[in-house]
């Protein structure tokens, strides 16, 4: 019913910045919040950052201020903007999508995008 694509992941040196996109389709609502969670070599997923659908934003202590999410809604699209990357930022980033307040099955997750920072 939604369908999540992440892109914008690459490479970086320890210092730089990426701009991470998610495009969504479907039955998707501005009622959905939405959210960025990452996980690194060999640890568990966690919650980077997430945007409630009136726009209140959470980010986690890791996060230290270097991060903004965005979402525009009338295009469907959710951001992560990443400046002052560290080599721990490194990791698979995931986009979601949690609708669980309308229906117990409305939670989606993209496939991810790739974030190495390495010098």
């Amino acid at each position: 019913q939604v369908q999540l694509v992440e892109s914008g992941g690459g490479l970086v040196q320890p210092g730089g910045s990426l701009r991470l996109s998610c495009a969504a389709s479907g039955s998707i609502s501005r009622d959905y919040a939405m959210g960025w969670y990452r996980r690194a070599p060999g640890n568990q997923r966690v919650l980077v950052a997430a945007i409630a659908g009136g726009g209140t934003t959470t980010y986690a202590d890791f996060v230290e201020g270097r991060f903004t999410i965005s979402r525009d809604n009338a295009k469907t699209i959710m951001y992560l903007q990443m400046k002052s990357l560290k080599p721990e930022d490194t990791g698979v980033y995931y986009c979601n999508a949690d609708g669980r307040h309308i229906a117990p099955a409305y939670n989606y997750w993209g496939q991810g995008t790739q974030v190495t920072v390495s010098s």
